[in-house]
């Protein structure tokens, strides 16, 4: 059957979710063009038409994947609650026990961008945003007297450590720790960092 002729952006975001999908069955390093053109049963010319490189390639799919989880970060932050009951659930789908991109794809990520400066610039970039959003949020918290929290960016910064340490844990480490120990460890840590009592109303709030 003949393949439906896509137009240069469409082509771009099929190739790129592809490649998403490769670099995690089978990691950066051993991925290859060759693999991303069988997925799609397209010629390897297309692809290198596309991106030139593999390189190129690669940092573009990880941009790609980390613009697909700011778009949720930011819809999430978007709803129409209080600033606790979002950043809980910015927190839980973040956190390697939520639905956040898959974790493996990142730490790939993480590993790959020591050596490659474009996509250093994309973790960085993720990152940043990452940490801004959480840091708006608790300081729209504080301010509605929702809770009390005297360095909201050092906050998100030991918040984003912990998920991101315990998703390497639970990633690499196969039954290193409990999934539904971790997730009591993140809200154990939200509470604590917002001087927030286990019981506390909403402390369960999605």
């Amino acid at each position: 059957m003949a393949r439906v002729r896509l137009g240069v952006a469409a082509r771009r975001e099929e190739l790129l979710r592809a490649a998403i999908e490769q670099i995690e069955a089978r990691g950066v390093a051993a991925v290859r063009i060759a693999d991303v053109a069988a997925a799609l049963g397209v010629s390897n010319a297309l692809v290198l038409y596309h991106f030139s490189t593999k390189e190129r390639l690669v940092a573009e799919a990880f941009a790609h994947a980390a613009q697909d989880d700011l778009a949720h970060l930011r819809k999430l932050v978007g709803r129409r609650t209080t600033a606790l009951r979002r950043l809980r659930a910015a927190v839980r789908w973040y956190a390697p026990t939520g639905q956040a991109k898959g974790w493996r794809l990142w730490i790939e990520g993480w590993a790959v961008s020591l050596r490659e400066p474009a996509l250093r610039e994309v973790a960085r970039c993720l990152d940043q945003e990452w940490k801004s959003t959480l840091v708006e949020l608790i300081a729209e918290g504080v301010a509605a007297d929702e809770f009390p929290c005297p360095d909201p960016a050092g906050t998100a910064l030991r918040l984003t450590a912990l998920l991101d340490g315990l998703a390497v844990q639970l990633t690499s480490y196969e039954g290193a720790v409990p999934r539904a120990r971790a997730h009591e460890w993140v809200d154990e840590a939200l509470e604590r960092e917002l001087g927030l009592a286990p019981a506390t109303p909403g402390s369960s709030a999605r």
